[in-house]
């Protein structure tokens, strides 16, 4: 079985108003990853998400394939396992 792994990331470019959210819970949930995506107050995304690497490569292709989303840059930093998380939502799961 491969290893689980979750990555914080953050978008910028045209990624606010654009529908990014709803594609990032739509492409989740079919990957079978968890975690959460929001809009920031400097006009970027941030996310965390929970899966393989695999799951959060398709993950990112997906999102980055949506009509109107144009990300610029990213960044990616890989962070511990939240065991007791299920699904993906728009916010942090507090």
């Amino acid at each position: 079985m491969e290893e689980i792994i979750r990555k914080k990331y953050c978008f910028t470019g045209r990624v606010q108003g654009v529908g990014f959210r709803y594609r990032a819970i739509h492409s989740a949930s079919m990957l079978g990853v968890t975690g959460w995506v929001q809009n920031d107050w400097d006009g970027s995304v941030k996310m965390e998400a929970q899966g393989t690497r695999d799951q959060l490569e398709r993950l990112l292709e997906m999102i980055g394939n949506g009509r109107y989303i144009e990300i610029e840059a990213f960044t990616a930093e890989r962070i511990p396992v939240q065991e007791d998380e299920r699904g993906f939502s728009a916010g942090r799961n507090l």
